[in-house]
């Protein structure tokens, strides 16, 4: 079955473009574009798409709002955000916001390709700059949102074994390598993963990132380290 894929962007020609490269892979369907926010967020609603391919700036209601809205919603889609702008505050909002990726416009349609399958696949993805930027701003404290300590509430329903888990997968560990780092199987990785993500109210690896940095629980690595 093939992946449902909604495509937004103000500028058509962008648009037409990012749909073409799409829609000509086997295992993708473009089953709707959209020109802004609003529109975004209705055909999402008609459509049911599996993933959202959002831009950020666009007229009525811009990529971040919509993307809150469309995440908010129950049996959401996955959101990828795709933007010209390589900008901190694009960056947090966006995941914020309940999106399951960040990518510059020029990427290469290979990358962007390999974005949605991940995504959709309940995984997560950042362009390299964005992810070394998030870093960055954790090991400055400059990370929005910080709480302090890592003894909060929200932790207290993980198993010892989930929290570290967490923390690796925060450090930008895959499953194959946390698999590797504990001596278990990736099936075995894959079944602690979801279970934090339940237990924690989370959609992805990038907001269970984003909470083991808030909670200070994982602490940031060199830059080139990937979610």
């Amino acid at each position: 079955m093939s992946l449902r894929v909604l495509v937004v962007d103000d500028q058509g020609i962008v648009r037409a473009g990012f749909a073409a490269v799409i829609d000509a892979e086997e295992d993708l369907t473009v089953v709707g574009e959209a020109a802004d926010g609003v529109a975004a967020v209705r055909l999402t609603e008609e459509l049911a798409p599996d993933v959202v391919v959002m831009d950020v700036r666009m007229p009525e209601l811009d990529g971040i709002a919509a993307t809150r809205i469309i995440t908010g919603r129950e049996n959401a889609p996955r959101v990828l955000v795709l933007t010209t702008f390589d900008l901190d505050a694009y960056v947090f909002d966006a995941l914020r916001a309940g999106a399951s990726g960040f990518l510059l416009k020029d990427v290469h349609p290979a990358e962007l390709l390999h974005g949605i399958r991940v995504v959709a696949a309940g995984e997560s993805v950042l362009a390299p700059s964005a992810t070394r930027r998030l870093i960055g701003h954790y090991a400055s404290g400059a990370g929005p949102g910080q709480r302090a300590g890592g003894g909060s509430r929200e932790l207290d329903s993980l198993t010892a074994r989930e929290r570290y888990v967490l923390t690796l997968i925060a450090t930008g560990l895959n499953n194959a390598e946390v698999a590797e780092e504990l001596g278990i199987t990736v099936g075995t990785v894959k079944s602690h993963v979801n279970a934090l993500l339940r237990k924690l109210g989370l959609r992805d690896r990038v907001q269970a990132t984003i909470l083991a940095y808030d909670l200070g629980l994982a602490h940031p690595n060199p830059p080139g380290t990937h979610l």
